[in-house]
């Protein structure tokens, strides 16, 4: 039997995942070009300083002549993500368990929660400072205390909106509220779960640079201090770039997951 016609039809998906992804980036990047032929122009135009507005040219510059110094800071804010994120998720998913699993302490928990989610989180950043030093604690606590709310909230929703009809017929079975909540609720949550994921990770990359605006000796946020208080606009507009860039990374790396883990959950679509 040829391979031939599994061929094509490889070579047909891959085609066609392509243009569906070309679809979908161009407008963006046609949007994005746009706007930086529009802000270069507006700054010759208009004569504006480079320490007020720089052209999207003089931060290109500033980028290159201080990659590397950049390139170090950005290694040590996306670790401080990544694992701030993480910690996040496990914090999230459990206050989650607790509250649908032990109905008393929920009713106790959640309304704990959602006040202390009205805290400002700018205001716990020294509180952080002087608990736990300048090292990277207070960067996980300030990013765990942003982060994990959207898990948590999304992981509820989810738990909660399994029809009533399938709970009544695994109480009719005879299974424990621990069962249901393992192999009904939590399986239901995933997709909701997953949606908190995506939200939590770009909050991950606000706690973070927060967190080094605090106090820090590097990362983003620490440069981002430093060009500003040198005067450096091209270099802040930099850092700053970077920082999105690792924002749109991580929010995406969660996406990729949520495919993998819930590849049945309705996906936003563009068209």
């Amino acid at each position: 039997m040829s391979d031939q016609p599994v061929t094509n039809l490889a070579q047909s998906r891959l085609a066609s995942g392509w243009s569906a992804a070309t679809a979908s980036w161009l407008p963006a990047v046609i949007l994005l070009l746009a706007t930086i032929m529009v802000w270069e122009a507006a700054v010759r135009i208009f004569a504006i300083s480079a320490f007020i507005i720089p052209a999207p040219s003089e931060i290109a510059r500033s980028l290159v002549a201080q990659w590397g110094t950049l390139m170090q800071a950005t290694l040590v804010t996306a670790g401080e993500i990544l694992f701030g994120f993480l910690v996040s998720v496990v914090v999230g998913i459990a206050i989650a368990l607790i509250i649908v699993r032990f109905d008393w302490l929920g009713r106790a928990l959640y309304p704990l929660v959602v006040l202390f989610q009205n805290v400002p989180k700018v205001a716990l950043a020294p509180i952080f400072i002087l608990w736990f030093g300048y090292g990277l604690a207070p960067k996980i606590g300030l990013i765990l205390v942003i982060a994990f709310f959207p898990v948590t909230l999304s992981m509820l929703a989810g738990m909660q909106s399994v029809d009533r009809s399938l709970l009544s017929l695994m109480n009719s079975v005879g299974a424990s509220q621990t069962q249901i909540l393992f192999r009904i609720r939590v399986p239901h949550s995933l997709p909701n779960l997953m949606a908190g994921t995506k939200i939590a990770a770009t909050l991950s990359v606000i706690g973070a640079i927060v967190g080094e605006f605090a106090g820090a000796s590097d990362g983003l946020g620490y440069v981002i201090q430093f060009a500003s208080t040198q005067l450096d606009t091209a270099l802040v507009f930099a850092a700053l770039f970077l920082v999105s860039v690792l924002g749109i990374a991580f929010y995406y790396a969660a996406e990729i997951l949520e495919r993998i883990v819930v590849p049945w959950a309705p996906k936003f679509s563009q068209s």
